[in-house]
């Protein structure tokens, strides 16, 4: 069975690059419409949406999290894909209410080059992030960090996914993706009979750790409440994809994303709280699960992780070049430039891999942490309507977001201990609810003194 899953992921590698047709021009590869100039449908878009957000680390964090702290550390990450709820109607107050073509295009409005440079800023981190994130699941399920099995799988594949990605761009993207979940989806279900075959998935496992408020899990779900209200917004993956198709699809596309997401998510992580509730002392994840399921469950386990990992490497480089071409406008929108940076974004990835922390969930709560400046952004800027805000606002509570990821971040990796001995997941609830805080109270108060420079004004005229 050693050289089953590469052949499994050399099979799929090479469908995917059949269905790379190449792109014709900057529309086919920056805004993944069809060489007959139609944008993608209902099923294709919402397909595309689902399998991006469930990448390969998504999948592992969801049943690493399920092992630890039971069925409401799997709740916890599945309620991360409400974002499709509040990224739906971001999108939609954003495109349609509003007439903007970017995420960037609204904040150059509101709050000029600066508020636009420090979004970008926030989602070109989010985008190498992911690749690094993606790779290194790939390259765990060949072999030890470091080893010549683990290099050559992460080195490989992402050969392999740069190829067909430079080939087609978003579309290519678009069409990889709809392949790709099909795929997911018959091997999520195989994993999941299997499970319930083996007798092992029942409700009294799926609650072996009742629920304390106290506890990592429910605290790590009060923390993903908080942040799905700026999240999708900072992802670029999830918001390029909604502005390719008219409002009725771009809205049911969100909607039926959310749900079936969150279900997917919820599966693959009961493997997880599974596997928690029959471990035995020293025993690790897969380690349990092999024993529970069988040498052939965990290649689809492996399989599916692969599967999940392309799927997302191809749309985050897609989007990667979209950001510096077209959003950002840092080069001409030619084949050429966009696939240049998609091998640069790549290469990113890759010297994060070999040189930075290896800790999966990190990313997600760094990025999350930051991306909650966004937050009063969407409250009182897009939802509320406020025009007026000062650029002092919005850059107070940029700076204390990215302060509140690093703060995270040296806390979790032991860096720090300024906030004491409190579990990680207590660190960040705390971390999350200042920065929200502080940063809507930022708005509020320089929306306040704007509407009191105003009305001297008014009454005079």
């Amino acid at each position: 069975m050693d050289f089953t899953l590469p052949l499994i992921v050399a099979t799929v590698a090479l469908f995917s690059v059949l269905l790379s047709s190449s792109a014709k021009d900057s529309n086919s590869f920056f805004k993944g419409v069809s060489a007959t100039g139609r944008p993608p449908g209902l099923i294709t878009l919402t397909l595309s949406q689902v399998t991006t957000w469930i990448f390969a680390r998504s999948l592992m964090n969801a049943a690493i999290l399920g092992y630890y702290y039971g069925i409401w550390g799997t709740l916890a990450y599945a309620a991360y894909y409400l974002s499709f709820l509040t990224g739906g109607k971001i999108i939609d107050h954003l495109r349609f209410n509003r007439g903007y073509d970017s995420v960037q295009a609204f904040l150059l409005d509101r709050f000029g080059q600066v508020g636009s440079t420090c979004y970008n800023f926030v989602v070109g981190l989010r985008l190498i992030s992911e690749v690094f994130a993606n790779l290194l699941v790939i390259g765990i399920l060949f072999g030890v960090a470091g080893s010549q099995a683990y290099t050559l799988a992460v080195i490989g594949l992402a050969l392999v996914t740069l190829t067909y990605s430079m080939i087609g761009g978003l579309h290519a993207s678009l069409r990889t993706d709809l392949l790709q979940m099909l795929l997911f989806i018959a091997v999520l279900l195989v994993l999941v009979l299997s499970a319930i075959g083996s007798g092992h998935l029942t409700l009294a496992a799926l609650n072996f750790k009742p629920f304390d408020i106290t506890s990592p899990g429910p605290i790590l779900l009060i923390v993903a409440l908080l942040q799905i209200w700026s999240y999708p917004m900072h992802d670029p993956v999830m918001m390029d994809r909604g502005f390719l198709a008219d409002r009725d699809t771009t809205r049911r596309s969100f909607l039926h994303a959310a749900w079936i997401s969150m279900l997917c998510i919820l599966l693959f992580g009961g493997l997880g709280v599974m596997a928690g509730a029959h471990g035995s002392s020293g025993e690790n994840m897969h380690q349990v699960l092999s024993r529970l399921l069988g040498e052939l469950p965990m290649l689809l386990f492996s399989a599916a992780l692969v599967i999940s990992a392309m799927s997302t490497l191809d749309s985050t480089l897609a989007s990667a070049s979209r950001l510096v071409v077209v959003n950002m406008g840092m080069l001409p929108a030619s084949l050429h430039n966009g696939r240049m940076i998609m091998a640069l974004f790549m290469l990113l990835g890759l010297v994060l891999l070999f040189t930075g922390n290896q800790d999966l969930f990190s990313a997600v709560a760094v990025s999350g942490t930051a991306s909650l400046y966004l937050a009063p952004v969407v409250f009182f800027s897009l939802w509320g309507g406020r025009e007026q805000i000062p650029l002092w606002s919005y850059l107070g509570a940029f700076l204390l977001a990215v302060a509140g990821a690093a703060l995270y971040f040296t806390e979790s990796a032991g860096h720090s201990q300024w906030l004491g001995e409190l579990h990680k997941y207590t660190k960040l609830l705390y971390i999350s609810i200042t920065v929200l805080a502080i940063g809507c109270l930022l708005f509020w108060v320089g929306d306040a003194l704007s509407s009191r420079r105003r009305t001297p004004l008014a009454s005079t005229v």
